[in-house]
């Protein structure tokens, strides 16, 4: 039958009993037809893990750095007690709540066990734990999704519809299988006229999520699943539309929704960390022919925003965002007419894994604004002096503020920017559009990120139509 798969963020999952009766149950009747893939409750993944903004350390990184053999006890209990805490914050049922606290306590404590007996196994020297590091982060990960749908088909059980948890996470599963035999295994035999699956963000398989994507995972298994099922439309419910700016940094009256928006606009906000989609889950559903949409999960009756391929029927700037970053700089007299610079430091950048968002370089000087610590440039600084003795290698705090739509030709998209940026008494230490004009980049001191945004959304879209709906960047 034609049916949806629909995500929900880790955010709204944790205001799961407001979406009960709008997002579930629509005119008080289940509404069948859709499948559901579900983060974990908000926070949890980051104390399984880290904190994916900080880097605060979780089960996983406690663990695997073996400060001492106790810290990641406690931090698998505090994971244990935030699990405990969410669901009897969304289930009334006391026999539900049981039911939830018992998974919680079968699940943790059978992690638990896992990791003591893998720490006993790798004490006999013959084994090394860095070899099953990322073997531990997807058990660990599997974790949340695996307790959030449980709570979710309690829940849902409990309001009389026919709920049905798809467990992807292999949990105590000793079958080896892909992916997409992971998916057809699970959905097979599932009636979605009368049943409606509720599916783990987390799929366990033998490519392994947590190597190709990492946090992205949810949406890999989304999208996967939306191509594979042959769905009619993929759909990512947030607490939030997509905006053409803040609200927080613009005004609420300022912003609008985007409404219609293609994949690459989709690209250039998941370069600036703003993604609508991970891009590879965005390749699944393009090249399976799959409409997405994001839509706010508590204003259920808004069309949201579509995402696909179409292009824009007229030029228009359609989001205004930016992102901190660091520039690296490295000066080298002697580069001029010499092959080779860029290509080593490309490979020092991908060994110590930072996340390059753009880039210059002109005769002798080569700078890469990069999404990373200055911790981690430190070591990725070091490198390069060693492979470039004579070079002067600088970093500084940055700020990329950018200017996005499907068509921007015949706007002056950067000369009106500029201007705009002057009469805020900003001086831009940089400003590039590339041929496609798809997105114009300003480089700004990181202070006067906020007030480049604001100023570059009023010129934009000061006198459009506006309407007020929220975003989160």
């Amino acid at each position: 039958m034609a049916h949806t798969v629909e995500k929900i963020g880790g955010t709204s999952m944790s205001r799961l009993n407001e979406l009960k009766d709008t997002l579930f149950i629509r005119k008080g009747k289940p509404d069948y037809g859709r499948v559901f893939v579900v983060s974990a409750f908000g926070g949890i993944t980051n104390l399984l893990l880290e904190h994916k903004k900080t880097g605060e350390a979780g089960v996983y990184a406690r663990f695997a750095n073996a400060d001492d053999d106790f810290g990641w006890h406690e931090a698998l209990n505090r994971v244990a007690k935030a699990m405990t805490e969410a669901h009897e914050g969304v289930l009334d049922n006391p026999g539900d709540v049981a039911q939830a606290s018992a998974f919680v306590q079968e699940r943790i404590e059978g992690a638990r066990n896992c990791l003591i007996d893998l720490q006993r196994l790798c004490s006999y020297g013959h084994f090394r734990l860095n070899e099953h590091l990322l073997h531990i982060r997807e058990l660990l990960s599997g974790l949340g999704e695996a307790h959030s749908a449980f709570v979710a088909t309690l829940l849902l059980q409990r309001a009389g519809v026919n709920a049905r948890l798809v467990d992807l996470s292999g949990w105590r599963d000793e079958t080896e299988m892909t992916l997409d035999e992971r998916i057809g295994s699970a959905m097979q035999g599932i009636d979605l006229q009368n049943e409606m699956p509720i599916v783990t963000g987390y799929a366990q398989c033998s490519e392994g999520l947590m190597r190709g994507y990492d946090r992205g995972y949810s949406e890999v298994t989304f999208s996967q699943l939306a191509a594979q099922t042959g769905a009619d439309e993929a759909i990512i419910h947030k607490e939030f539309h997509l905006s053409s700016a803040d609200p927080k940094l613009v005004g609420p009256d300022a912003v609008r929704t985007l409404g219609h928006t293609n994949y690459d606009v989709a690209d250039q906000m998941a370069n600036l960390g703003m993604e609508a989609i991970h891009p590879s889950a965005a390749k699944t559903l393009r090249q399976a022919g799959v409409r997405l949409r994001v839509a706010n999960a508590f204003e259920p009756d808004h069309p949201g925003t579509l995402i696909d391929d179409q292009p824009a029927a007229a030029p228009g700037v359609e989001i205004v965002t930016g992102l901190d970053i660091i520039a690296l700089e490295l000066f080298e007299q002697d580069m001029v007419g010499v092959k080779g610079y860029d290509a080593a430091i490309l490979e020092v950048l991908r060994r110590h894994d930072v996340r390059i968002v753009s880039k210059v370089s002109n005769a002798n000087t080569i700078t890469h604004y990069v999404d990373a610590s200055l911790k981690v440039l430190r070591r990725v600084e070091n490198d390069l002096s060693q492979i470039y003795p004579q070079a002067e290698i600088a970093t500084r705090k940055l700020a990329l503020v950018s200017v996005i739509g499907r068509d921007l030709s015949g706007l002056s998209v950067q000369s009106r920017g500029l201007q705009a940026l002057s009469q805020a008494s900003i001086e831009p230490l940089g400003a590039s559009q590339g041929l496609r004009n798809v997105e114009t980049q300003f480089i700004i001191e990181r202070n006067e990120r906020g007030d480049a945004i604001k100023g570059l959304h009023d010129v934009f879209f000061g006198d459009a139509t506006k309407e007020s709906y929220a975003l989160v960047a």
